[in-house]
């Protein structure tokens, strides 16, 4: 048994610990999508952002793992992780669980995240609209009603119509 399968393993396993919370965290983010709570969407973010980096930690520490067994083996390519679990038949059952579950936490956060995508898509879309509308009215300086809407006058003046 050798070490380097053992520390690919425990890295799977955290890796599969991680991604749980950054569900946890992007369910978290939508909920507060879906009231506006813009304080809860910052502090989601922060905290996916987090998980992103200790992710992606993890993932160079299993690259180089893995390069090591390679050199262990004297292999002229890296191996998958199909490849690794077949040189070690005691851990190949419990790595092929590990990256079968990985790999379905992986679909269900590329499928909430892109939910999420098109959800801010669209707030940013109606948003962009309420500026764009509140700039034309600024443009427009003049007099407004009670209702606040903008007062136009019936006769359009010699300046106006050239300007």
């Amino acid at each position: 048994m050798s070490r380097q399968v053992l520390e690919l393993e425990q890295l799977l396993g955290q890796l599969v610990e991680e991604h749980r919370k950054m569900l946890g965290h992007l369910d978290k983010h939508q909920a507060a999508m879906r009231s506006f709570d813009l304080k809860g969407m910052d502090d989601a973010m922060r905290l996916q952002e987090a998980s992103r980096l200790r992710i992606g930690g993890m993932e160079a520490k299993r690259r180089n793992v893995v390069t090591q067994i390679a050199r262990e083996r004297r292999m002229s390519q890296v191996p998958t992780l199909r490849d690794v679990a077949a040189m070690h038949p005691q851990q190949g059952p419990r790595l092929m669980a590990l990256r079968d579950e990985l790999k379905e936490l992986l679909k269900l956060l590329q499928a909430r995240s892109h939910v999420a995508g098109r959800v801010a898509q669209a707030v940013v879309g109606h948003l962009n609209t309420v500026v764009r509308l509140l700039a034309g009215a600024v443009e427009k300086a003049g007099l407004y009603t009670k209702q606040g809407i903008p007062q136009v006058s019936s006769r359009i003046g010699v300046m106006e119509a050239v300007g």
